[in-house]
């Protein structure tokens, strides 16, 4: 087997894992499942934001969320403190699943080692890793483009400042660059504008 048809397989079997979410999201009137669109639109955006992305942050990029419902949020209490928790045991299941995909395809350990590392968000970010900012900016940018329109109904002013905040702030500048110029709707885009510009007077 080829490098590109490991890979290819790769990809193909994060897919497979992910076609049948019971959740959807609807593109383009649409509706897709929701965690198989997502990778597609991760990896579309590591390509755009870095186009000499290494094979281990595409593959990290596809599988950032599989099969995210095993998990449901409503499995672990609410609050802060327990929706940390329920995220850390998310990233270990995307981890394990990601790295029992890629031995099956033939990578090697120290491949392996390196997706599972950014999938399981090892404090890589806090580390400065380059990768690891890539994938944070496109999560974000996921995030805002399919996300942020329905928070405009649900949260109040003060909740979206600090859901927004949270995301913009982990950006690169790069990742934020690209925020500017998504596709959104007029509403979204001023409510975006309004609070990013705050965030640059604090």
């Amino acid at each position: 087997m080829t490098g590109d048809e490991r890979f290819e397989r790769a990809i193909a079997a994060i897919d497979a894992a992910n076609a049948d979410d019971p959740f959807t999201l609807t593109i383009d009137g649409a509706a897709l499942p929701k965690e198989q669109t997502h990778a597609e639109m991760m990896t579309g955006w590591v390509s755009e934001l870095d186009p000499q992305a290494s094979e281990e942050l595409l593959l990290a990029a596809r599988a950032h969320h599989i099969r995210r419902w095993m998990i449901p949020r409503s499995t672990f209490p609410a609050g802060r403190s327990a929706y940390l928790r329920w995220r850390r045991a998310l990233h270990s299941v995307h981890a394990e699943l990601t790295a029992a995909i890629l031995e099956e395809c033939g990578y090697a350990r120290r491949s392996v080692e390196r997706v599972a590392a950014l999938v399981a968000k090892a404090d890589l970010l806090q580390a400065g890793d380059s990768d690891a900012q890539t994938l944070e900016d496109a999560l974000s940018l996921v995030f805002l483009d399919t996300q942020l329109e329905p928070l405009l109904d649900d949260l109040d002013d003060r909740q979206l400042r600090r859901a927004l905040g949270r995301t913009w702030r982990k950006m690169s500048p790069n990742g934020q660059a690209a925020a500017r110029r998504l596709t959104l709707s007029q509403r979204t885009v001023e409510a975006l504008t309004r609070l990013v510009d705050g965030f640059a007077d604090e």
